[in-house]
């Protein structure tokens, strides 16, 4: 915004009022930046565009989970959700947007409805942001305050459009920007191995979470492409795990969905008790929110929690996230698939 404002004539500050404007305040047209010179406004009018998300559709669910459709400027679209926690005495005690980091996804695991889409475009920074811009404001409207949490776990794999996706973090945890503090966001990956490694050195203080799913490699593979590659099957991962946990101190969390039948076996759960030991961690039982037509069933309540004890007998830290907005096709990609195949 410095080096803009500089070709255009003016201040280096005068780019840093643009930045405040665009991402502390979510101006979309130069007119509303009352504190530039009317010149510049009018120049910047002329030689650049405000480019914003389209709300197509926004759905809420029996319990609040709201998520919306959003068009780009591709005419492409993708999804980003609002999940309100309560206290018991009906305060939003946590708010917090999912995000989409890609049209589609090239990863195709075989149990994610955004798998169905295949790759189709990587979102900019500002495309990511604007995200959590209007979902902010959805959630300034409902509960009276802004969002307490962002986590990139919406279409896309993040690591696949990384330095869009780090230059959204930079914009989001900016104090003249959105200024959300980084332990605040959650990058998820499939786990590629030499993109979690890369974060360690660049080091954007966010969270960390491995989409692991299974915890042996014939299993994790049969359901994840990802792991079929040397370079990024369970070793490769393991290796990088570690390079993370050192280089940044923080403990990794494993997101793992719990498929009837597949992987929610006591062997399983002792394999992935394993996989928790190789570095400070947390395991992220999820249950599973089915997607029609791809074959997975959530496990039961009786067999999530023989897994747990498991897990716990050998020391695992294990929390359970409960699926949400279920009546509004929540699961990711969902409401994208359907609305590509209207």
């Amino acid at each position: 915004m410095e080096a803009l404002a500089q070709s255009l004539g003016q201040p280096a500050y005068r780019g840093r009022q643009l930045f405040q404007w665009l991402y502390g305040k979510g101006a979309t047209s130069f007119e509303a930046m009352t504190n530039l010179p009317k010149s510049f406004r009018q120049t910047l009018t002329e030689t650049a565009t405000i480019d914003t998300l389209t709300q197509a559709t926004l759905q809420t669910a029996r319990d609040e989970t709201a998520k919306g459709l959003f068009t780009l400027t591709s005419g492409r679209q993708i999804e980003a959700v609002l999940i309100p926690d309560f206290d018991d005495d009906g305060t939003a005690k946590r708010l917090t947007v999912c995000v989409s980091s890609q049209v589609g996804c090239a990863m195709a695991c075989s149990f994610c409805a955004t798998g169905l889409m295949g790759f189709q475009q990587n979102l900019t920074a500002g495309e990511i942001f604007d995200q959590v811009w209007q979902m902010n404001a959805l959630a300034q409207e409902r509960y009276g305050r802004g969002i307490t949490n962002v986590v990139f776990m919406g279409m896309g794999e993040p690591l696949l459009n990384y330095e869009n996706v780090l230059q959204s973090l930079d914009v989001l945890t900016h104090p003249d920007g959105f200024g959300l503090a980084p332990r605040r966001i959650t990058v998820s990956t499939v786990g590629l191995a030499r993109r979690i490694k890369q974060l360690a050195d660049d080091r954007p203080r966010v969270g960390l979470a491995v989409s692991l799913h299974a915890p042996t490699d014939a299993k994790r593979s049969s359901i994840m492409p990802v792991n079929r590659a040397a370079a990024t099957d369970l070793a490769a991962l393991k290796d990088a795990i570690q390079y993370y946990t050192r280089a940044t101190g923080r403990r990794i969390t494993y997101e793992y969905c719990m498929f009837h039948g597949f992987n929610d076996t006591a062997e399983d759960a002792r394999h992935l008790a394993g996989v928790a030991a190789w570095a400070p961690s947390k395991v992220n039982l999820i249950m599973y929110n089915p997607v029609e037509g791809l074959g997975f069933e959530r496990t039961s309540e009786a067999q999530l929690n023989a897994f747990i004890r498991i897990l716990v007998q050998r020391g695992v830290t294990v929390t359970v996230r409960r699926s949400r907005g279920q009546d509004i096709d929540a699961a990711c990609g969902q409401l994208a698939v359907r609305g590509a195949d209207a």
